[in-house]
């Protein structure tokens, strides 16, 4: 904590065995957790929560005060769990009186350039790849994975492992377990390939397929897909998780396919 080159205002709580680069700046009203690695250039601002073994690369701020016209100065967090990876230049907002804070789950990777503005709630184990854009409010479940470059409206709801291709506009929420491409957004599918990573078995998956084959594929309206869905499968946390997130969803959610598939 001697570093001559850094500044780390007497306020702030810092456990002994972070490590801060030389040129970052950490502010009062600040907490670092142990084994976290601080690179050069980082800005630390009031309300940032930084959990264990985190690594947050230089340029990146932290827990700046929102890019919102109605904020008035309150008091509020930007929270990050632990093991979580901070690249190059990536901007977290902290929250407003909408929530009151911004949170990054554990284990996360926040790419360079992105942005995470405030009172979005990003769940464990996320993804938010190269200069996404994240506007306030969002939503993004557990193992989520937003491709490089998508801009998400504010408000959006993104599911557990739900995949999103680069590049995408997301004016719609995802449901969980999908992937997402095309202009406008559409289901393209569901994440097989990281259901079976994170250890869904075969059952489960075919589970989920069927489950969105009556969503997106049966030509019905979402209320009678819906009732289709209750009245016809099994019910399970992954079946009921489906059809809480979309009878939820204040946008509504992303379309089926379309005539260019």
């Amino acid at each position: 904590m001697n570093q001559p080159l850094a500044y780390v205002h007497p306020g702030a709580k810092i456990a002994k065995n972070v490590v801060i680069e030389p040129f970052t700046t950490i502010h009062n009203n600040v907490i670092i957790e142990d084994g976290t690695w601080i690179g050069s250039n980082v800005t630390i601002m009031e309300g940032a929560r930084i959990g264990k073994n985190c690594n947050i690369f230089p340029g990146a701020v932290i827990s700046a005060v929102p890019q919102d016209l109605k904020f008035g100065g309150e008091d509020s967090l930007a929270i990050i769990g632990d093991n979580c990876t901070i690249r190059e230049c990536v901007t977290i907002n902290r929250g407003t009186i909408a929530s009151g804070q911004t949170t990054l789950g554990n284990n996360c990777l926040v790419m360079a350039t992105a942005h995470i503005a405030h009172d979005c709630h990003i769940g464990d184990n996320a993804i938010i790849v190269n200069g996404v854009a994240l506007a306030g409010h969002v939503t993004v479940g557990k193992f989520a994975v937003i491709g490089g470059l998508a801009a998400v409206h504010q408000f959006i709801q993104i599911g557990d492992h739900a995949m999103i291709s680069g590049g995408s506009l997301v004016r719609k929420d995802v449901p969980p377990y999908t992937k997402a491409a095309k202009e406008p957004l559409s289901y393209v599918g569901i994440n097989s390939v990281g259901l079976r990573r994170r250890g869904f078995t075969t059952d489960k998956i075919r589970e989920i397929q069927d489950i969105y084959r009556i969503l997106y594929q049966k030509n019905y309206n979402t209320t009678q897909a819906l009732g289709i869905i209750e009245a016809e499968m099994e019910a399970t946390p992954e079946r009921d998780e489906i059809i809480d997130f979309i009878r939820n969803s204040s946008r509504g959610v992303m379309k089926g396919y379309s005539g260019n598939y």
